[in-house]
């Protein structure tokens, strides 16, 4: 059996759409690509399974869509599968049924955060085979294969056309154990697609890994990842330690940044830290996650920066505690200063998200945030950030708030993609904007630079810099009016 994994081309001039392995779908002036690893774990699990598999990132190889349909003519796939977003899922749709004209006899899958909330919508909206649903999708996609072969059963969680009806095998279960999945192939995967384009690297060659999935919070009513991880699973420490032993060794890797939702913390990333610096690993690679303000001690913190870690993304998200508090984030301002402060004292390097445009966010609330966010980053208590539009997404608690309370101003999937509110809410469109990129002008304010050029101790810190402002640029472009 054929089977081709596949980020359609999808041309626009909003940019490069930031799909894969994303949990806020984005158009970027400048070009970031993100190593999408679930897709490439269940490539991977394929692969050795026996199946013929093709990587086919058209978006990251700048494949023009004319090319890439004639591509699939050619090989004819048994099976084709699209990991899709809301702002795209209406794109896809066109493009399965262009597919399924030239191939009729390839079964096409959609897979991802969108279709999980609303299985049943893309089933009248085109001609997709099948759709899975939840986040496991290296196992179900094995699971599905075997299905085809008349080896297995269906599992939970996937829907399909049977004599004339959109039918499915109930609630998707992740009961899937992480720790028999094999490392990802990555030279299977292209993973030198991905290795520089990626602004949570200051050292290359880069590379992403994911030993859990996904999140040990996973209350977040805005994010879209927990429809598709609403239970949180890892991998074990001495596997990933040895993952990254065997990307220092076999590829040279610099610098691993893991994608799970929230690293694993207490005896977890203590044992890991510990086996970086028994194997001789933090010498020799840098690391960076996602963690949880308020979620690690001073002692802790400092282990990381031992073990080799640079960055900490954290989620900040608002400054106005009622914000925090309805959008569940069980944080205060005073834990968000105190755990960058502590971070920083370790040695590390906090990056900070922080999104505007809440349906009950006043200018006033919006400005305390910009205000927390400009004093972080001017002081030196973080080093980056990422500011951006709130969105709710179908599947999320946020959404069915909005959609209750008839805040939603278009159910048009193409115009949830940050560049406009979706959502009423008390500031004027221009006004989210212009805070929005008031958050990115903090790379021009003197004392900002000042305090970067006083810290700049390696030619990678230069280099990094240089590409930060370059990014900066595009960002400005992006939610620009």
């Amino acid at each position: 059996m054929k089977i081709r994994i596949s980020y359609p081309p999808i041309e626009s001039d909003k940019g490069v759409p930031l799909l894969g392995q994303n949990r806020q779908f984005q158009w970027f002036s400048e070009p970031t690509y993100i190593y999408p690893m679930v897709p490439a774990y269940a490539a991977t699990v394929l692969k050795q399974a026996g199946y013929e598999v093709s990587w086919d990132d058209a978006i990251a190889e700048g494949k023009r869509y004319k090319d890439w349909l004639g591509e699939i003519r050619k090989q004819r796939p048994d099976l084709l599968v699209i990991e899709t977003k809301t702002p795209v899922v209406k794109k896809h749709w066109r493009i399965i049924d262009d597919l399924k004209t030239a191939c009729p006899e390839t079964k096409v899958v959609l897979m991802g955060d969108h279709v999980t909330a609303l299985p049943e919508e893309s089933f009248e909206q085109c001609k997709v085979d099948f759709v899975l649903t939840g986040g496991d999708y290296d196992f179900l996609l094995l699971n599905l294969a075997r299905y085809l072969e008349g080896n297995e059963p269906l599992e939970p969680g996937i829907w399909h056309r049977a004599d004339g009806a959109i039918q499915n095998t109930g609630p998707f279960v992740l009961k899937h154990d992480l720790n028999t999945l094999p490392f990802v192939d990555r030279e299977l995967t292209r993973w030198d697609l991905y290795n520089r384009l990626n602004g949570n690297y200051k050292t290359f060659p880069g590379t992403y890994t994911m030993v859990g999935r996904d999140c040990w919070w996973h209350r977040c009513t805005f994010c879209s990842w927990t429809t598709l991880f609403p239970t949180y699973r890892t991998g074990a420490p001495e596997r990933l330690v040895q993952e990254i032993g065997m990307l220092i060794e076999q590829v040279g890797v610099k610098e691993v940044f893991d994608d799970t939702g929230t690293f694993p913390v207490g005896a977890w990333i203590r044992k890991f830290s510990k086996l970086m610096i028994e194997k001789g690993y933090h010498k020799k690679v840098r690391l960076g996650c996602n963690m949880r303000f308020g979620a690690l001690s001073l002692e802790e913190y400092r282990l990381m920066r031992q073990a080799g870690f640079r960055m900490l993304l954290f989620g900040l998200e608002s400054a106005h505690q009622e914000t925090l508090d309805r959008i569940r984030k069980n944080n205060t301002v005073a834990r968000i200063i105190d755990s960058c402060k502590k971070a920083k004292q370790a040695g590390l390097e906090p990056h900070l998200t922080i999104m505007f445009g809440y349906p009950w966010e006043t200018k006033e609330h919006a400005r305390k945030t910009l205000e927390l966010g400009k004093y972080l980053l001017k002081k030196g208590y973080a080093d980056t950030m990422q500011a951006t539009l709130m969105v709710p997404y179908p599947g999320t608690p946020l959404f069915e708030e909005c959609k209750e309370q008839g805040l939603l101003r278009t159910l048009d999937w193409d115009r949830y993609d940050m560049r406009e509110p979706v959502m009423e809410t008390p500031l004027k469109d221009d006004e989210i904007s212009e805070m929005t990129q008031g958050m990115y002008k903090v790379a021009f304010d003197p004392e900002f630079v000042g305090r970067k050029i006083l810290g700049l101790r390696r030619k990678d810190d230069g280099k990094f810099l240089f590409r930060a402002a370059k990014k900066v640029a595009g960002h400005l472009r992006d939610f620009g009016r």
